[in-house]
């Protein structure tokens, strides 16, 4: 039998009412009828409907249990985790040669943020370009030009042109990225720091402050990357991307531009090029590096070979400084450097608060001290303690729980998400002394869904602190978000910790069953996942089972609906779902967390309807049965949890889920249709010897419907569509010159 909570008091609304309606005759016997709708019973129903909601949150564990329970599990509830992202810090005061900005300092917005590294935002602007390879119709018209530069420049090969292309123009990001492998001629990214205004006085200026001016101390440079998000390809196992080698130079003073000097990386937090972060390049003095001349009047050869590429606008070619340029160490394949967004000035931000020292309360000398801080949604790793003894504020140490503290140790555990600390007992830590001083002495807070901002968004910042010894005016900074912010999740809320629990039971925070790792893949933090198909002793690479220590966990992201195309889970998805079930790995298993490999399938019906003039109706319904039928997730597939991975599919199963439509009155044989090799020719797949028509499809993979035809008749069509509905070599030139 279930089980049931006991109930402190069973009465119902009804009882109640029975019960004061027998108390009448005894307490006020002149009241003779007692029928409904009299005032005084009108009052009695208010007092039991009173009573039954007073009853009714007294049978039920009240949330102060039920935070204990968990606390007993050593278990809190998960804080809110606080967006972050890139912004560029706009220096274009001309009053100000440079302005460096302190870590953790405030940008205004809907919700805090907050900087998390140092930065000096330079007087200059920054512009990205790619030597781009011509497409089809460019090298046709560019082909009889060609032999002409060959012997104009006396090279000796014929040489490839490029076509200048400014990138993530205005510092707009491009979502789909631009792969330097496979769209530029040199898979070189190259960055234009500009002057403020054209003209030989303000582009020397803006070299004095790159340089470091008069002070001597060298500039240092902040660099924003962000890679573009890709989807994965089918069963492509994602982990933790290896860095990409690399390296950045500055164009150095010779007037060829073809000599570069390499930069010094004073911090990269891109890792290595894989994540959306900042580098800090250490940048020469300003007599090392310069510019070439980009007017062919002047020099020829601009853009020729390996110098910058050329600049045939004359505004902008005025206000160069300098050439910075992105360069891999090695040959890269297509794709593997794909950028969403790259510019200078960058600074990564977070969607959180701090605060300095505050008095949060005082020590009562009991074990097991409990203080609230104030705030909630403490960030622990920048959380810092004092308590008060006799010489003075002393810190102490946070530790996950007090109980694993000496016996006089100076230890505190925290809940982040309620923003309470507690104390030791005298035997596991030491308990405050009764009245000294708990202080809070630096904290930041915040975090949740309010943070994740759409690009554009983040315009205003605070401003920066006073230069040094207080001279000069403060610059006027603005702030511009290339880059919408991503990752805040809000608190977990008691209820979703409470469904945790039976899941944290089983599985001890330990993947080692099939149901252990998809529980915790499900539960990962911060994302919508809507399937999870554990795969053991399957190697996604060599499509191989019976691997001993291997575990392939494929994710499947939440959708509404079934709309095409099937959902696909992201680089970014996958990696947080490989970053959760790592360190619950068993040690010695191999884990991959893969993306599900569809075979896209067509299917084409024909029914005959009850009533012709619902045909509109009836077919869109059709339609919608079949795509659910065929829909990975839940309620699709013909048992409601999604198609099952590996399983053939059948047209008799189609025309089942078709026949329950209402309004069809019977349905013709349904054609199944797959792809012709890699082409996009449609081709029907032929009855077996059972006169049955099946898709078959392997063990790890799900049909994904890409064409459909549905029509009024009693023969299906035999034929779909053929679309969907639902380095070169050679020395680089610059083609089509502005001048002859």
């Amino acid at each position: 039998m279930p089980i049931r909570p006991p109930a402190l008091d069973d009465r119902s609304f009804d009882d109640l009412v029975a019960d004061l309606v027998r108390r009448i005759p005894a307490h006020t016997p002149e009241w003779t009828d007692p029928r409904v709708g009299d005032p005084g019973r009108t009052l009695i129903d208010l007092f039991a409907w009173l009573g039954d909601t007073i009853l009714y949150r007294a049978n039920l564990i009240p949330e102060r249990q039920r935070l204990a329970f968990l606390r007993l599990l050593g278990q809190s509830m998960r804080p809110a985790q606080p967006a972050s992202g890139l912004v560029q810090i706009v220096n274009d005061d001309p009053a100000v040669s440079a302005a460096t900005l302190p870590a953790r300092h405030g940008l205004k917005g809907p919700t805090p943020f907050e900087t998390l590294e140092e930065m000096t935002a330079l007087p200059v602007e920054g512009k990205c370009y790619i030597k781009r390879r011509p497409n089809d119709d460019e090298a046709a018209q560019f082909a009889d030009l060609l032999p002409d530069l060959q012997e104009l420049y006396g090279l000796a090969s014929r040489p490839s042109a490029y076509v200048t292309t400014p990138v993530f123009i205005d510092g707009a990001a491009e979502p789909a990225g631009r792969d330097l492998a496979a769209e530029t001629i040199d898979t070189t990214l190259w960055i234009a720091l500009l002057a403020l205004q054209p003209g030989d006085a303000e582009v020397e200026k803006a070299r004095k402050a790159l340089g470091g001016g008069t002070s001597g101390e060298r500039a240092a440079l902040s660099i924003g990357v962000a890679p573009a998000i890709d989807i994965p390809a089918a069963l492509a196992p994602v982990g933790p991307r290896a860095p990409i080698p690399h390296s950045w130079e500055i164009c150095g003073p010779d007037a060829s531009g073809t000599a570069f000097l390499p930069l010094e990386v004073l911090a990269d937090r891109s890792s290595g090029l894989t994540a959306s972060g900042t580098l800090r390049l250490l940048l020469p003095g300003g007599d090392d590096f310069g510019a070439p001349k980009n007017d062919v009047l002047q020099k020829l050869d601009a853009g020729v070979g390996s110098a910058p590429p050329r600049i045939d606008d004359e505004k902008t070619a005025a206000r160069i400084v300098t050439w910075i340029r992105l360069r891999p160490a090695r040959a890269l394949q297509p794709g593997t450097l794909k950028l969403a967004w790259a510019g200078i000035n960058a600074v990564r931000i977070e969607a959180r608060k701090s605060l300095g020292r505050q008095h949060v309360g005082k020590g009562s000398g009991m074990s097991g001290q409990e203080v609230s801080l104030g705030i909630t949604n403490v960030d622990p790793q920048t959380l810092q303690i004092e308590v008060e003894e006799e010489e003075g504020m002393v810190p102490w140490r946070q530790v996950p729980d007090v109980q694993l503290g000496g016996r006089n140790e100076r230890v505190y555990s925290l809940d982040p998400e309620a923003g309470t600390i507690r104390f030791g007992d005298g035997m596991h830590g030491l308990a405050p002394a009764i009245g000294k001083a708990i202080h809070v002495a630096y904290a930041r807070t915040g975090g949740g869904v309010a943070g994740n901002l759409p690009a554009g968004t983040l315009k205003a910042i605070d401003p920066p602190p006073a230069l040094p010894g207080g001279g000069g005016p403060l610059p006027k900074l603005k702030a511009a978000q290339p880059l919408a912010t991503n990752g805040g999740v809000d608190a977990e809320t008691l209820a979703s910790a409470e469904a945790r629990i039976p899941s944290l039971l089983r599985t001890c925070d330990r993947a080692v069953t099939r149901d252990d790792w998809k529980l915790l893949a499900l539960q990962t933090p911060g994302l919508a996942i809507g399937r999870v198909e554990v795969l053991e002793r399957f190697k996604p690479q060599q499509r191989r089972y019976d691997i001993p220590g291997i575990v392939s966990v494929m994710v499947i992201p939440a959708r509404f609906g079934a709309a095409p195309p099937a959902p696909r889970a992201d680089r970014e998805t996958l990696e947080r779902v490989y970053a959760w079930l790592d360190p619950r790995r068993p040690l010695g298993s191999e884990l991959y967390v893969i993306a599900p490999d569809y075979v896209p399938m067509g299917v084409s019906a024909a029914v005959d309807l009850v009533d012709p003039a619902q045909r509109d109706n009836v077919l869109a319904a059709v339609k919608d049965a079949i795509r659910q039928c065929l829909w990975p997730l839940a309620p699709g597939g013909p048992d409601g949890t999604g198609w099952t991975l590996g399983r053939a599919i059948d047209d008799r199963q189609i025309e089942t889920a078709i026949a329950r439509v209402a309004g069809v009155r019977s349905v013709a044989p349904v054609r199944l249709f797959t792809r012709a090799g890699s082409g996009q020719r449609w081709t029907m797949i032929g009855e077996d010897s059972s006169g049955r028509a099946q898709l078959r499809i392997e063990t790890w993979q799900l049909p994904e419907l890409a064409m459909l035809s549905v029509g009024v008749g009693d023969s299906a069509s035999t034929r779909l569509g053929s679309g969907d509905d639902t380095g070169d070599g050679g020395i680089a030139v610059p083609v089509v010159p502005e001048v002859c």
